[in-house]
């Protein structure tokens, strides 16, 4: 459910033992360090990172001012969120902007990593930014690769520019010129990837680089192969110097190696990591709400502008006056739906939410199967049942659930799980404004 859920498991447990401590002596803390050296090291983070990492926090956690402090455990745990955003670049690292349009990011790694997707995946985002992109096909030698980029730019309604096979150097050089008298500011260039690095694969992408001089050469790696990741990012960077790493199939990634080493070990920024199959799970890369999901904080600001784009201010006054007055219905449950599917799903809003990795709560518990079944319940009710649920008896619950092609059962756990939810959300009755509200 969560990024780096076995991680932020083990650390959480680690922390929950100093936390029960009133005092804490050096001995305790250097105890913790060595549990936190093997979790890192079993979430795959790079040998000599994890190393510094905890000698870092060590030196900082073992002072005179953190011992006779009055809650030393919290102390030691900020000492290790600020360290862990250290580690992974600390502030967001942004794209650099071309002084004269267009500004020009070559897309380069192995086959497998997503590089073709995640084109358009940045070409959506960067419009939604107001920006005008231009996908450029210079993957000439993947069966199907141009195609592939015309379908995700079709998706994205972003234009794409190829010439077939032809050489993708001057391919390359065409579309700036093609950007530039039809008003493009940005142009993507999709690159060959290969299984593994070869030196023709990087003779062509510094031909390229010689020939257009991007503003960023954005490396895609897969998170899911951990150390392979950082491998690779170290690789390529040697040969293109790379200005930013771009880390895919995060949503996969129980451990987190690769995003927890590629920062301290290529000195490249993660700029963006994908999250998701769907054109919109890019998310700019914030480490410090990175450091907050992997310590159990949650990331409420990225909740926040999910939130934000997934439900209009008209949506959100009406939810929040309907809390207030108490009127909160079953159709406005089936709207939470709704809108948690447009800001990803329950299981990536899940992960965001503070406390939530504290909870025993498995992946099968937020299937989108059964949102899709508690739907199906709710859209066979006449519209005075989705109003008045206490209405609800045993005879209804029978034509709901055959109508529904579920059970009674289960339409009795959509019931309570309802007005569970009432309760949760009676806190806003007292004039707080909903979160993502400004």
């Amino acid at each position: 459910m969560a990024l780096f859920s076995s991680l932020s498991e083990r650390l959480n447990h680690i922390f929950s033992k100093l936390t029960k401590h009133g005092r804490l002596t050096e001995l305790e803390i250097k105890g913790a360090m060595r549990e936190v050296r093997v979790a890192l090291l079993e979430a795959d983070v790079n040998i000599f990172v994890a190393k510094k990492f905890i000698a870092d926090v060590s030196e900082k956690a073992v002072g005179q001012e953190i011992l006779k402090s009055l809650n030393p455990a919290q102390q030691v745990i900020k000492i290790v969120n600020d360290e862990l955003v250290a580690l992974m670049g600390s502030t967001n690292a942004k794209l650099e902007v071309a002084d004269r349009p267009p500004t020009v990011i070559m897309m380069c790694g192995l086959q497998g990593a997503g590089k073709t997707t995640l084109c358009g995946k940045l070409a959506m985002l960067l419009k939604k930014q107001g920006k005008k992109p231009l996908l450029v096909a210079g993957d000439i030698y993947r069966p199907a690769a141009i195609h592939q980029l015309q379908v995700v730019g079709g998706k994205a309604g972003v234009p794409v520019f190829e010439k077939g096979t032809q050489n993708p150097v001057k391919t390359a050089r065409q579309a700036i010129d093609e950007a530039r008298s039809m008003g493009y500011d940005t142009v993507i260039i999709d690159t060959a990837g290969r299984l593994h690095i070869d030196d023709a694969l990087m003779q062509e992408l510094e031909n390229i680089v010689s020939e257009v001089h991007p503003n960023e050469i954005l490396l895609t790696v897969d998170a899911m192969t951990g150390q392979d990741a950082v491998n690779v990012a170290e690789t390529f960077n040697k040969r293109l110097n790379v200005t930013g790493v771009i880390l895919t199939k995060l949503d996969g990634d129980t451990r987190g190696g690769a995003c927890l080493s590629i920062k301290a070990v290529t000195g490249k920024p993660i700029k963006f990591i994908g999250v998701g199959e769907k054109l919109t799970d890019l998310e700019p890369f914030y480490p410090d709400r990175m450091a907050s999901r992997i310590l159990g904080m949650g990331d409420v600001l990225s909740l926040i502008e999910k939130a934000q784009e997934a439900v209009t201010e008209e949506q959100a006054k009406k939810l929040e006056k309907k809390l207030r007055e108490a009127s909160f219905t079953l159709e406005d449950y089936l709207d939470q739906f709704e809108s948690l599917k447009k800001m990803g799903g329950i299981s990536q809003v899940m992960g965001m939410m503070p406390g939530m990795s504290k909870l025993k709560i498995k992946e099968s518990d937020f299937d989108e199967k059964k949102v899709d079944r508690l739907k199906a319940m709710i859209l066979s009710m006449t519209k005075k049942e989705r109003e008045k649920p206490e209405i609800i008896n045993s005879s209804r619950k029978k034509r709901i659930a055959a109508g529904s092609g579920t059970s009674v059962q289960e339409i009795n756990q959509l019931l309570k799980q309802f007005e569970q939810t009432k309760l949760m959300m009676k806190q806003f009755k007292s004039g707080k404004r909903l979160p993502f509200m400004r």
